[in-house]
């Protein structure tokens, strides 16, 4: 599908909805206001952190979300087929970047400007609930690897509740002193060796308990209804493997051509980031057949230095990653509350910081810690908002700002492309609900899951 790239030469003026945004504006090259870094990133320093944060510690649990209800044929073919529909959805969403002389670095501002104010509220709230559970997720998940390293070292390790509570002071700090994505620009080298190192030990682990398990089990499990309402929660899971929701957002911070740099940082997570979340997802089921667990060190036969390694490096590693997922989000309260003619670390600015990353950590780890089983939760969202921010929304812009000159092969196409996303929503939805209520007696606040 052949979609114009239109980039503005001159300045531009994008739709914004934001309140008070007017007052002052740090990229006056395209009259956007945002308190954070717009036309500045190389596409490499982009689709390096792509790589990174879509190989966090999150494809520790893919080998059970996906491989295990779906098995190995329809397993792969899915894998491919979900992963390259995704990548061929998010090239797409980039060329809207631009609409004629105006640029939308928002999700949000791109589908008000095509659909009014409802769809921007609607945008909005997808990817506020669906990046918000995910940051939960994350504290979740960096709590769990300090307690699974604790419980190499005790055989009655301190309450989850506690490493919840270091993992959200961690991501705090890193928040405060790294307020941008463009700031992140130091850190992604570190992070990218640190990643390929717990990815390669990891493997190094997996083909050996592999070679020496012959008693592996690949059956599907369950009823048929069960089988198929788990294959959908795989799709669910493989969506989330790929994609983010916020392309636009990152966009942002390309410099020009910013069409054309996104979709280079889009094939360099789309080859060299796939192999690996890939790789792992594919060889933790190979390992260890049904029996995998939903969290892979759990497997692991050491030795132990090599389960701590990996655990430490999954907690290190998910403090840089989460960042890119949080960036919409701190860049609308940041935007709102910040004088953004100004430097984020000065005088004023530096103390409404402070407590715009306190307050938001705070609350996002006291739930975390309150719902430690909110995966499930993570999951519905999921289902329900990432599935037409990636697949449907892209081709509704197509058809509102292409539709009248495309030809009727392309228009169908896209309608089939939201339809059957609509469709593919209502599914993976009643999937995770299923989830949830199959799970709810197992739920109870503070648990120390």
């Amino acid at each position: 599908m052949d979609v114009e790239e239109r980039t503005s030469k001159d300045n531009s003026l994008s739709l914004n909805l934001e309140q008070g945004q007017e007052k002052g504006t740090k990229n006056d090259d395209y009259g956007l206001a945002s308190a954070h870094t717009i036309d500045h990133d190389s596409w490499q320093q982009v689709g390096l952190m792509l790589v990174t944060s879509f190989n966090c510690g999150w494809i520790l649990s893919f080998s059970n979300l996906i491989m295990w209800p779906l098995g190995w044929t329809w397993g792969i073919i899915c894998l491919l087929l979900v992963g390259l529909y995704t990548a061929y959805a998010n090239w797409l969403l980039a060329a809207f970047q631009f609409i004629g002389d105006r640029r939308f670095i928002r999700y949000r501002d791109l589908m008000g400007f095509t659909y009014g104010k409802s769809m921007y509220h609607l945008t909005w709230a997808f990817q506020f609930f669906t990046l918000l559970l995910g940051n939960m997720g994350f504290i979740l998940l960096g709590g769990k690897a300090l307690k699974a390293i604790n419980s190499e070292f005790s055989d009655s390790p301190l309450r989850l509740q506690y490493y919840i509570m270091m993992t959200g002071a961690a991501y705090f700090f890193y928040s405060f002193f790294i307020p941008t994505m463009s700031a992140m620009k130091n850190w992604l080298a570190p992070s990218a060796v640190v990643t390929l190192t717990y990815i390669i030990f990891l493997l190094i682990v997996l083909v050996k308990d592999g070679r020496s398990n012959s008693n592996r089990d690949f059956n599907i499990s369950g009823s048929e209804a069960s089988k198929v309402f788990n294959a959908f929660g795989a799709i669910s899971a493989i969506i989330v493997s790929n994609t983010s929701g916020l392309l636009p957002e990152l966009q942002s911070t390309l410099r020009k051509p910013a069409v054309k740099n996104m979709r280079k940082a889009l094939y360099l997570q789309y080859t060299m980031g796939a192999v690996l979340y890939y790789g792992v997802t594919v060889m933790g089921y190979w390992a260890y057949g049904s029996a995998v667990s939903a969290y892979l060190p759990e497997n692991l036969s050491g030795p132990k230095w090599i389960n701590v390694l990996i655990n430490l490096i999954v907690f290190l590693q998910s403090i840089v990653s989460q960042h890119m997922f949080l960036a919409p989000i701190l860049e609308a309260l940041d935007t709102k509350f910040l004088e953004i003619d100004k430097l984020m670390h000065s005088g004023q600015n530096l103390k409404r910081l402070f407590l715009i990353r306190a307050c938001f950590f705070t609350g996002n780890t006291f739930v975390a810690a309150a719902f430690p089983f909110m995966g499930d939760f993570v999951n519905f969202l999921g289902s329900f908002s990432l599935v037409p921010l990636t697949f449907m929304f892209p081709s509704m812009v197509f058809i509102k700002v292409k539709g009248k000159t495309a030809r009727i092969e392309k228009k169908a196409w896209h309608w089939f492309n939201i339809v059957f996303s609509f469709l593919l929503t209502i599914a993976t939805t009643i999937s995770a609900v299923r989830l949830i209520v199959h799970n709810i007696q197992k739920y109870h606040f503070f648990a120390d899951a």
